[in-house]
């Protein structure tokens, strides 16, 4: 195990109406705030009145952003910077899905950020303060609502980044899974696929003697698969929904990596299936995830092993590792199958021609400068192409 420190101040309010709870909850952090969101959804589940009514009740004075899309656009992001300027706000409030608390994070930063907040996501300048950000969830997905991470599309460059710090992880983060019970089966595919992610990326290790580590990854990937098919079936079942949503942010705000390397090969591939053809992030990790897999798996027998017989159920002779990986991949891609998610990037329209240049950007090639992608086993572009292709 190695070295780790990790401090988590996220108020996490959990439950059924916990919404009402936001007014009070912020009211002594903050003097005026952004009210970020993204289209009707948050109206029609009657949140977005919620909310305004607890922010009057409480005297809390705000101005208001939507228009926030899957794969959060720059541009937004730009528009919210000047809006907060301008307005004197010293707060965000995010209502929806990993994409709306992504773009407030990014709007965060970049009130508090002398030059282009692109620099961040781009060259990976130092963050040194942002506003502070509360969230009330939507969607169980990215885990955004306790985690240290965001993600933002330029829209214009093409191009799909990520940003890290503590300054950006949610002063305060309420979940109540009552709103989570509408979505659609794609959404609950998406959003369980991008759960599952977070914990292999950190699960599939070289790492040794995490056993802790070990077994929270296992329990809760097989506790969020198993609520995925109750909820395939019966999406009004609020208990299977409040174990996906405990588990999407179990999975992203860090415990589960602890004292391990942590891969994160999937999602940086993924990140230009998103930029190309502004593919679900659930969905092009469904395809991507059994494929890598596939390709990568033979670096650490053991590991994955360990994965197949512990989370997949698999049995069969230890004599025959690989049959025994094997299995539990083929198990991994039936799962997604039966909550409606795709297995190719045909389904996903990415063409063949566009492998190379996804790779090479995936890796920093295309830049002039290649860093690879990946740390289970390090990545070049032209590993990048092979694991596309076993994807067609």
């Amino acid at each position: 195990m190695e070295i780790f420190q990790i401090q988590i101040p996220t108020n996490l309010v959990f439950g059924k109406g916990t919404q009402h709870q936001i007014g009070g909850l912020v009211k002594p952090l903050a003097k005026k705030v952004l009210l970020h969101y993204g289209g009707g959804t948050v109206k029609k589940l009657g949140l977005y009145d919620d909310t305004k009514k607890s922010l009057i009740a409480a005297g809390i004075d705000f101005v208001e952003l939507g228009g926030v899309q899957p794969n959060p656009r720059l541009s937004l992001v730009y528009e919210g910077i000047e809006l907060c300027k301008k307005e004197g706000v010293d707060f965000i409030l995010a209502i929806g899905g990993g994409s709306t608390i992504d773009s407030a994070k990014a709007i965060a930063v970049g009130v508090c950020h002398d030059g282009d907040v692109w620099d961040i996501f781009d060259d990976k300048s130092q963050i040194t303060a942002a506003l502070p950000v509360a969230t009330i969830l939507t969607i169980p997905a990215a885990g955004s609502e306790m985690s240290v991470s965001a993600v933002v599309t330029n829209e214009e460059k093409g191009r799909k980044y990520g940003m890290s710090s503590d300054f950006i992880r949610p002063v305060i983060s309420i979940v109540n899974p009552e709103f989570f019970t509408s979505l659609p089966k794609s959404q609950l595919g998406y959003g369980v696929a991008d759960i599952m992610s977070h914990i292999f990326e950190r699960y599939f290790t070289h790492t040794v003697n995490c056993d802790i580590t070990d077994g929270l990854c296992e329990s809760i990937l097989k506790t969020v698969m198993k609520n995925a098919i109750v909820a395939a079936e019966d999406p009004t079942n609020y208990e299977a929904w409040a174990e996906i949503g405990l588990g999407g942010i179990i999975a992203h705000n860090n415990w589960l990596g602890i004292g391990r390397s942590q891969c994160w090969g999937c999602h940086g591939m993924e990140h230009e299936l998103s930029a190309y053809n502004d593919v679900a992030h659930g969905a092009g990790l469904a395809v991507l995830t059994p494929a890598w897999m596939k390709y990568v798996y033979k670096e650490n027998i053991n590991m994955f092993v360990q994965f197949a017989v512990n989370v997949m159920g698999v049995q069969g002779s230890f004599r025959d590792p690989d049959a025994i990986i094997l299995e539990g991949i083929s198990r991994l891609q039936d799962f997604y199958k039966k909550i409606g998610l795709p297995q190719t990037l045909n389904e996903l329209n990415i063409p063949e021609s566009a492998f190379e240049d996804m790779a090479k950007k995936a890796t920093g090639a295309f830049f002039g400068e290649e860093h690879g992608v990946g740390n289970f086993k390090r990545l070049k572009w032209q590993d990048v192409v092979e694991i596309y292709k076993l994807c067609k």
